[in-house]
Formats: C-alpha cells, sequence, structure tokens
C-alpha cells in the first residue's frame, strides 16, 4: 500500500485540544461523569467525619446497600419506533408542573458539608425549575432559603417536636416565607444509631475525637471557610438556647417518640396547603396517613438511616401505589443515583424521585457549582435513557418498561 506524509489539515481535524480549565473546583467537576464520580471527588475533598456523616447509615447499613441494589436489578425494556429527539421531561406534582420527576430531599447539618449550605442547592433547584425541600434541622431559616431563590417551589420538612408553640411557629414562618408544601417525617420517632458518627465523634452535641480533628485539619481550605462564615446552628430552632449545636439536643427535644396519626391531624388542621407523609413503607400505613389528612406520601426509609433492615423503597412502590389508587401524591426516596432509577420509580408508581445524598456528593465536590453537576449528569442520564427506551416524554413511563426480580 502506497504511504504518503500526512496533511497538517487532515491532522488538526484528529487534534481537537481542549483549552485548558484553569480552576481545580471546575476541572474536578467537568471529570466526573456520574454521581459516583461525585462521591469520589467529595471524599478527596471533605473531612472524613463530615463525609462519613452524609455516606454512612444506621448500624450495619443494610438497608442502604438494599436500596441501591434494588435499582441495580431492575431490567428496562425498550419500546422503539418512535419519536425521541426532544423528550419531554416534565411532569406535574399537585397540580404543578416541574421540569423534571425530581425532588431535593431535606437534609441535616447542610453548611458542614460546604458553607454555601442549603441556599447554594435552593439555587440550582430554581434554575432547573425543581422543588426544594428545607429541613426542620436545616442550617438556613425559611427566610434565608426564600431570599435565595426568590419565587421558587420551596418545600418545608418538619420534625412535629413536643412543643405545640414551636411546631406553630414553624408553620407559619414557612406559609409566611410562601413556601407550597409540608413533608411530615414520621420514621424518626427515636435517633438511629450510626456507628460511623460515633467513632468519628460527629454526635448532637458534639464529642469529637482527637482522630477527628486532626483529619479536618488536613482540609484547610474546608476549615477556613467554616471559620470565617456564620457559625453553624439548627437555623430554625434558633429559639431554643439560640439553635446551637451544642445546645439544642436534637433527639431529645425535636424527636418525637409518640408520634401518631392525631399529630397528623392537628397538622392538617394548622397548614393550609399539601401535606406529604415521609417514611411510608408500607399500603396500610399509606392509607391511614391519607384518611387522616395527608395529600400523598413519600416512601422512604430515610436512606437506610433510621430503621435498618427494612425493605428496599422501589420494593414496596408498587404495593403502595396499588393500594392509594392514581390520584394520591406518591413519591419514592433512598437509593437515587441515576437518571434510569427516576425512569424505574416512575414506571412502578411514583410521581417524582426525592434525591438527597446524590446532590451532598456534588455539594461538598464543589459547592452550588458541585450541585450543578450533580443535576446535570441525572438530568443527561435521563434524557439519554429516555431516548434509548424509545420513550418521548415522561409521562409515557409505563409499568411494562420494566421488570423488576
Amino acid at each position: 500500500m502506497a504511504r504518503q506524509l500526512p496533511r497538517w489539515s487532515e491532522l488538526r481535524e484528529l487534534l481537537q485540544l481542549r483549552r485548558p480549565t484553569l480552576s481545580a473546583v471546575e476541572r474536578r467537576l467537568e471529570a466526573a461523569l456520574s454521581i459516583g464520580d461525585l462521591r469520589a471527588v467529595a471524599v478527596r475533598t471533605t473531612p472524613r467525619a463530615v463525609f462519613d456523616y452524609v455516606d454512612g447509615a444506621a448500624d450495619a447499613e443494610l438497608t442502604a446497600r438494599r436500596n441501591t441494589e434494588a435499582f441495580a436489578a431492575v431490567e428496562l425494556v425498550p419500546e422503539y419506533l418512535s419519536p425521541v429527539d426532544h423528550p419531554d421531561l416534565s411532569t406535574r406534582v399537585f397540580g404543578r408542573q416541574i421540569s423534571m420527576p425530581l425532588i431535593f430531599a431535606p437534609t441535616g447539618y447542610t453548611r458542614m458539608m460546604h458553607h454555601e449550605g442549603e441556599a447554594a442547592v435552593a439555587r440550582v433547584a430554581a434554575r432547573h425549575g425543581l422543588p426544594y425541600t428545607l429541613s426542620t434541622v436545616g442550617t438556613s431559616t425559611v427566610e434565608d432559603v426564600a431570599a435565595a431563590a426568590p419565587g421558587s417551589e420551596h418545600w418545608f420538612q418538619l420534625y412535629l417536636t413536643r412543643d405545640e408553640r414551636l411546631n406553630a411557629e414553624l408553620l407559619d414562618r414557612a406559609l409566611a416565607a410562601g413556601f407550597t408544601t409540608v413533608v411530615l417525617t414520621v420514621d424518626t420517632p427515636v435517633a438511629a444509631r450510626h456507628l460511623k458518627d460515633i467513632r468519628n465523634g460527629l454526635t448532637i452535641p458534639p464529642s469529637l475525637t482527637l482522630r477527628t480533628l486532626l483529619g479536618m485539619a488536613r482540609y484547610p481550605s474546608w476549615v477556613l471557610n467554616k471559620l470565617t462564615t456564620a457559625p453553624i446552628t439548627f437555623a430554625s430552632l434558633s429559639s431554643m438556647s439560640g439553635g446551637t449545636i451544642d445546645a439544642v439536643r436534637v433527639p431529645d427535644v425535636v424527636f418525637e417518640p409518640t408520634l401518631n396519626y392525631r399529630h397528623l391531624e392537628w397538622l392538617r388542621a394548622h397548614w393550609p396547603h399539601q401535606i406529604l407523609v415521609k417514611g411510608i413503607l408500607g399500603p396500610r400505613n399509606a392509607r391511614r396517613a391519607i384518611e387522616a389528612g395527608a395529600d400523598g406520601v413519600v416512601v422512604s426509609n430515610h436512606g437506610g438511616r433510621q430503621l435498618d433492615r427494612t425493605p428496599a423503597t422501589l420494593s414496596v412502590l408498587p404495593a403502595i401505589r396499588d393500594e392509594l389508587g392514581p390520584d394520591a401524591t406518591v413519591i419514592l426516596d433512598s437509593g437515587v443515583r441515576h437518571g434510569q432509577d427516576i425512569i424505574a420509580a416512575v414506571a412502578l408508581g411514583a410521581d417524582a424521585v426525592m434525591i438527597g445524598r446524590a446532590y451532598l456528593y456534588g455539594l461538598m465536590a464543589g459547592g452550588e457549582r458541585g450541585v450543578e453537576r450533580a443535576v446535570t449528569i441525572l438530568r443527561e442520564e435521563y434524557v439519554r435513557s429516555l431516548q434509548l427506551l424509545g420513550l418521548g416524554s415522561t409521562t409515557a413511563i409505563a409499568r411494562h418498561h420494566v421488570r423488576v426480580p
């Protein structure tokens, strides 16, 4: 075969060099192609005790593994010969359209993971047209979140405390700040045991070990940001001894071991908008929650962070949807790491999913930019998977598009 020297024009087409990224954070985020990649970045950029708090779960962490294993076991059944060039990702939750079936779950201690905290997450949610849920034990107030992302869809996760006056104050403030939905968490009558946090001293109040403090010192940027920004507090609980981490014994004050359906009826009488009950794992429990005044449920095992050995949420979702019928709002939480997980949940009966760890990995990896990267990854995976399934919209997803063992 005759040979010839290559022409520069031909080489130029092959050598498409990317312009170098100067920002170390941007380089790390650009290289992250999955939520697992963001998790790997978070390990390298966050003190181990803080990462363990996000990544860990209760006791032997069996439930946390079951959640992800249940999604991994799902088989997707494509349906081709349909237009899929521009899938419509949008769906409706409580009659309001959101850009895709994705909701930001409530998380505590958020400014500990990154100093930008809940405000950064709320801004990303607003840009993508998605609801953001602020936790009762969050490190920002409802007013902070409303100011960070004005006019957006904000929900408030409520732990009903033993103080009825405080409960009413929390609801009044959320209502005044324009929050549209209250998410009552019911799977935390008492605090679970997180072995990693106990060993790290990351308890409430903190009891840090020398090893934990030395580990934090290895991350000077994280330490500097913590020392030069406002102290971390349970912001919504500021009326309780200033709301500081040391002063507020959350397990003793916030978690209510006598929580029952009468509390839900009280909430229904005091909140004029939508109510979701989070922590439901059985059809009977779901039905009774609706009968007591809830507008829907969040099928959740708290990401495996409460009672260990509970079933994966995906495995109980179909029975709960069948029990409640098509009209009640059903959201799935716990274990979502990929756009295909969203498809599996919607196919088996969820109106949308909640993500927690998935965006917290991004937050630890790069603050607001990291959360943005997490959403972009999930969105791209979701779009591509819809196209490969031959589905032109979220509303086209049906049970026959998945098989579960």
